[in-house]
């Protein structure tokens, strides 16, 4: 794979949302948010709500290919198939629907996120936690926000390397800057880091790396240097970088941002 850093900026994502939704279409490419269309696999059976009823007070803002926001060209990058900033009013939220043969991991910015699924697990996920749910086979899940305040939490798709086997569940409560948090069945790690205003973050040497801003602002360092180009304008909430070699951010103010090491 050659070389390459792409800056992907909030504003490019595609917007869902707001009575969008899916209905039930079994193969995660229906219209209107169903799953990651063309994934290599990864499925949403239903969407949004199980009758693919309307879903009001959820505005939902697609980094990838996803449902009827199809783009051949942003399938995915590595095993990562979706990164999907969600922003659900106080309750509102995605009634049970269905998924297999995907990790599903999510970071809470703010607010409270009630999750609960087909096997057995209610959790509230609150910023600073991290949760993975791997399909497997199979599984049911809803998600609400049943606080009295917006709720906005950014969840990760990742396919598996191997097909099929039980659920998975797991939530690490306050996870520490610098505590990798590992998802063996996709062969990737999390990283979550908080730098202070003037730190450098030097970002994973691995195969493909991802970043997502989640506060604060950063310089890709390098980026415009040299022949007279124009610096580029900083990453702020919502914009993303994807590498396929190893570079470093200089953070402007304090900052947080969720770094994917991929394969």
């Amino acid at each position: 794979m050659r070389d390459m850093s792409e800056v992907w900026r909030a504003e490019a994502r595609y917007r869902g949302g707001d009575g969008v939704t899916g209905g039930e279409d079994g193969d995660g490419t229906g219209d209107g948010g169903a799953g990651p269309a063309g994934a290599g696999g990864a499925a949403t059976e239903t969407a949004g709500g199980a009758t693919g009823e309307a879903a009001p007070g959820i505005v939902t803002l697609h980094a990838f290919s996803f449902g009827r926001f199809y783009d051949p060209d942003n399938l995915r990058f590595g095993p990562l198939i979706a990164c999907n900033e969600e922003r659900l009013a106080p309750g509102a939220g995605f009634a049970a629907h269905r998924h297999r043969d995907t990790e599903i991991v999510t970071w809470v910015v703010e607010g409270e996120l009630t999750h609960r699924d087909s096997a057995g697990h209610t959790t509230v996920v609150r910023p600073g936690d991290v949760q993975r749910l791997g399909a497997g086979s199979g599984v049911e899940h809803e998600e609400r926000n049943d606080g009295d305040r917006t709720l906005v939490f950014v969840q990760m798709w990742l396919t598996p390397r191997e097909p099929g086997g039980e659920p998975e569940y797991e939530i690490v409560r306050g996870l520490a800057e610098r505590t990798p948090f590992a998802v063996e069945r996709s062969g990737a790690v999390l990283h979550l880091r908080r730098p202070a205003a003037g730190a450098r973050v030097a970002l994973p040497d691995a195969p493909r790396s991802y970043v997502h801003v989640t506060a604060g602002a950063l310089r890709l360092d390098g980026a415009g240097d040299g022949g007279g180009a124009p610096a580029e304008p900083p990453l702020t909430p919502g914009d993303a970088l994807r590498l396929t070699a190893p570079r470093s951010l200089t953070a402007e103010e304090p900052s947080e941002l969720l770094v994917w090491e991929l394969p």
